[in-house]
């Protein structure tokens, strides 16, 4: 016990200093995977896409003193080491074109008259809408930040930063973009993990009061649920595990897990102290240890292998999750042994149990039901869960794979003032386009030029893709201005002087080599599927209006990297689950020591995935980042309570009883156990669907269904199979 407490206070120490929340982008892809690789060198060379966008409410927009504050800000913003640029409409240039020389001048002019101020905004209304709102109640203000990997460590202090350095120049304001999503996730995590902790030990607690044999028992499960959490987080954070949106759900997921253990073998070493009241206590631990650890140990290894087959997921959070998780198992399966050993030691071995819940009456009644049903309709049952199994099955090419930002936001100030931007805005994140010519093409001349117009004009007519930003607006600005203007004159010009605009603006409109042609697009949040639509589109688009011999085109953006979400949780949902089945079936066999039964006993454990696929189908509910790890998940959560009835079920055979009979005797023993056991998975997971942020109340909701479909599948599916199959 000194050993414990001086290991909980050492851990807790560690916790608390060390402990981070990390959601950054890097937590989703390998550094060597080449998407990433690709946007991490496009920032180096085109700027950060870490971009901030600040809406900031005004009386009027065109005013000398509205635009004289705006300077302020962007002085002020200008001055902090991590922003790379700021752009607004204080600092915008418009292109001129006078005696065959192109010039930038200010967009804002103090002595120019208020009329010919909005004709000027009027001519480009492409660049004006994302400077100022429609109504010119307001300015957007983009602060781009340094790359992603000078930023990563500092990520929460930069947006705390900015946000209260605006809100001493702007009373009414909103920030939306990347980086402020990104921060969002951290405190919605932060929040969530705390209340999710709380919760869970109250969830836990009543339902030990209620299903526990005896409530001197409470604080020996509550101990072993509480101390391998305290030493887990102790341990990783000393190593530099930080939290995220995945790992956020260890804590809650291990509680259950380990109280699951707890209830087994607190139930034995009741039933052993019923039955041998004259055992002494050191007998009593030993023999209760003794039944349990068999089915326990099995029950845990089932589970932390299909947690650790996250681990050949290509998601960097995913390989976290399942290490970690892996290691807590252990360490639950270890220590609740170690806590129970010394609770037991405390409870004297002669007390009688007149408040055992153990026999009660119902529990017993219900459990000889059960017992019963899979005896009398086993061809019935088999008949309508395999059906299951099989629509199951022949449905998941059905199941959509989509993951949607917004589902990872919860309700809450931040996601209003998204809203309020996008809104404005109609789009809060840019992709970027490269179009480069091949050997001996030239890009910069009239048909050049042209087919890019052509492109662009196509490209506006999708409902997702606004205000694109290329060459071709400083053309259309230019031709406004001079209607004999041609895009010969243009390609003539010396290309640097458009580079210029750069330096005090936002977009670029060619690469360093000056060959090729950038063109920004502005999107709106949007789900994985719709961004995959989006650059599809942009494909196609391009195949259409440029000969693909003679070119090439680029797309760049953080929203392009986003796209790849969707291969990586095909990869990790096959991968996994292919691990996980493996894993599950190999302890089967070594369990029961017959494939043909270890495959017999597999297939219960299947239906609960099955039925999640026609829940996701039939209510058109997406395979996202979050549900992604629930197929390696459900199997381990499944193969418990299998392995504990199955441990009875050789038990009883063991003694030349038929396969009705020991299995009926099976389930009689371990109901009230697998009873609790299951409701404490279920209400634990019910805790986490509670989530403010719909796609981890999603994994929540999901899981406490398959806890409950693996419960039924165990008490009526699995016995009447062996019932109908075991002739041995």
């Amino acid at each position: 016990m000194l050993v414990l407490v001086a290991l909980i206070i050492a851990s807790m120490f560690s916790t608390v200093q060390k402990l981070a929340i990390d959601n950054s982008l890097s937590i989703w892809f390998l550094e060597d995977n080449s998407r990433y690789k690709d946007y991490l060198e496009y920032q180096e060379e085109y700027g950060s896409d870490e971009i901030i966008i600040a809406l900031l409410e005004v009386e009027n927009a065109l005013d000398s003193s509205a635009v004289e504050q705006l300077k302020v800000l962007s002085a002020a913003l200008e001055g902090l080491d991590f922003v790379e640029l700021v752009f607004n409409f204080s600092n915008a240039k418009y292109p001129g074109f006078s005696r065959s020389k192109l010039s930038f001048e200010p967009l804002y002019d103090a002595n120019r008259s208020l009329r010919s101020q909005k004709r000027l905004l009027r001519q480009m209304p492409a660049i004006s809408n994302q400077l100022i709102t429609d109504d010119a109640q307001g300015y957007f203000c983009y602060i781009q930040l340094k790359p992603t990997p000078e930023i990563e460590e500092n990520r929460t202090a930069i947006v705390s930063e900015l946000d209260e350095l605006i809100s001493e120049h702007y009373e009414q304001y909103a920030l939306s973009g990347p980086p402020v999503l990104n921060d969002a996730y951290n405190k919605g995590i932060f929040k969530e993990s705390i209340s999710f902790g709380v919760l869970t030990i109250l969830v836990i607690l009543i339902i030990l009061l209620l299903l526990l044999p005896d409530k001197k028992y409470v604080l020996i499960a509550l101990s072993s649920v509480g101390i391998p959490l305290v030493l887990l987080f102790g341990w990783v954070t000393a190593l530099g595990f930080s939290l995220n949106m995945i790992s956020m759900l260890i804590p809650t997921i291990l509680m259950v897990y380990s109280v699951c253990d707890a209830i087994h073998i607190i139930n034995i070493f009741h039933k052993e102290r019923e039955a041998h009241p004259a055992l002494s206590k050191l007998e009593l631990i030993y023999s209760s240890f003794k039944k349990s650890f068999v089915p326990c140990s099995f029950t845990s290894l089932t589970t932390l292998l299909s947690y650790l087959a996250l681990y050949v997921s290509p998601l960097p959070a995913f390989k976290n999750m399942g290490l970690v998780s892996s290691l807590g198992l252990l360490l639950c399966f270890v220590f609740v042994y170690v806590i129970c050993a010394i609770g037991f030691s405390f409870i004297p071995s002669s007390e009688s149990s007149k408040s055992s819940k153990d026999s009660a009456p119902q529990q017993t009644q219900f459990a000889h039901r059960i017992a019963t049903w899979s005896s009398t309709h086993p061809r019935k049952i088999i008949i309508v869960f395999s059906m299951i199994l099989l629509l199951g099955v022949l449905l998941i090419s059905r199941v959509e794979i989509n993951t949607d930002s917004l589902d990872l936001l919860a309700d809450g100030t931040d996601k209003e003032q998204l809203e309020r931007v996008e809104q404005r805005l109609q789009g809060t994140s840019r992709l970027q386009l490269i179009v480069s010519p091949k050997s001996n093409t030239v890009l910069l001349n009239t048909k050049g030029i042209n087919e890019l117009e052509d492109f662009q004009n196509t490209l506006e007519q999708h409902p997702k893709i606004n205000n694109p930003i290329s060459l071709v607006n400083i053309k259309n600005i230019l031709q406004k201005r001079n209607p004999l203007l041609r895009a010969s004159d243009l390609a003539s010009q010396n290309i640097e002087v458009i580079n210029t605009l750069d330096s005090s603006g936002f977009f670029r409109f060619f690469t360093d080599d000056q060959k090729s042609a950038i063109m920004t697009l502005s999107l709106p949040q949007m789900s994985t599927i719709e961004l995959e639509a989006v650059v599809a589109f942009v494909d196609k688009r391009f195949a259409e209006h440029f000969d693909l011999n003679a070119y090439t085109l680029k797309v760049n953006g953080f929203a392009a990297v986003y796209t790849q979400l969707n291969r990586f949780i095909v990869n990790t949902q096959l991968n996994s689950f292919l691990a996980a089945f493996f894993a599950a079936f190999l302890c089967l066999f070594l369990f029961v020591k017959r494939s043909r039964i270890a495959l017999l006993v597999l297939l219960p454990n299947l239906i609960p995935l099955a039925l999640l696929v026609l829940v996701m189908v039939l209510w058109d509910i997406p395979l996202g980042v979050t549900t992604a790890m629930i197929t390696p998940i459900m199997i381990g959560i499944a193969m418990d309570d299998t392995i504990h009835l199955m441990y009875n079920y050789k038990r009883y055979k063991a003694m030349s009883m038929s396969a009705v009979d020991a299995m009926n005797q099976a389930i009689i023993y371990t109901a009230p156990a697998l009873f609790a056991s299951s409701l404490a998975l279920t209400a634990g997971f019910l805790v986490i669907a509670s989530s403010a942020v719909p796609a981890v109340k999603v994994f929540g909701i999901f899981c406490a269904i398959a806890v409950c479909a693996a419960l039924l599948m165990d008490l009526l599916f699995l016995p009447a199979l062996l019932k109908k199959c075991d002739k041995h």
